[in-house]
């Protein structure tokens, strides 16, 4: 059995770059600047992604090279200050003393697990400068950090360009109709004449 593929009535492909005596130059300009905007909001998107992506996994890596873990006694029990702001909540505020680099004992406030009472020991870590700071991202989630603030990139960056496209065409199709209406207004007056 043979298909015949029809088409709706009055559709067609592609008319703005077809032959026609009544296209007009704007149409033209609509389709490449429909077609050239479709082109760099995708290669925008996948640039903006990929250069996102590698600049946050980047930047997480230095965090994770630089920082390092010692090891820190409890000075209190961290039961008593479970915060309810934070989603961790295996994970309190305690304050902890630790051994600098050069021997000297320090002390700081850092998370530790809710279970920790005084004297247990537990990791904090600290940057190239020995002050205390959060514990630095593992490589699966700087990669998925990386993924999802390159993706959110992508999109922007991809939206902005049709959003750009899109008012560029508005622009066109304005002027399209001010052309309208001004040659309506000298070929108006002759359809209104009766012959005879």
């Amino acid at each position: 059995m043979i298909r015949i593929r029809r088409r709706r009535q009055g559709q067609v492909r592609w008319w703005r770059l077809r032959r026609n005596p009544l296209r007009r130059r704007s149409y033209l300009v609509e389709a490449w600047l429909r077609l050239a905007t479709g082109i760099l909001a995708v290669t925008a998107a996948i640039v903006a992604g990929v250069l996102t992506a590698h600049a946050v996994e980047g930047d997480l890596d230095g965090l994770r090279a630089e920082r390092h873990a010692v090891p820190a006694v409890v000075t209190e029990d961290a039961k008593r200050n479970i915060s309810v702001e934070g989603t961790d909540s295996d994970r309190a505020w305690a304050h902890v003393r630790w051994k600098a680099a050069d021997g000297t004992p320090r002390t700081g406030v850092a998370r530790v697990d809710t279970a920790s009472r005084i004297g247990s020991t537990t990791l904090v870590w600290l940057d190239a400068k020995g002050r205390l700071v959060p514990e630095p991202a593992t490589v699966d989630e700087a990669e998925l950090q990386g993924a999802v603030l390159g993706a959110a990139a992508a999109v922007s960056a991809g939206a902005s360009v049709i959003l750009l496209g899109c008012l560029a065409c508005a622009g066109l199709d304005r002027r399209r109709q001010e052309q309208w209406d001004m040659e309506w207004t000298l070929i108006g007056p002759q359809w209104g004449r009766k012959t005879g």
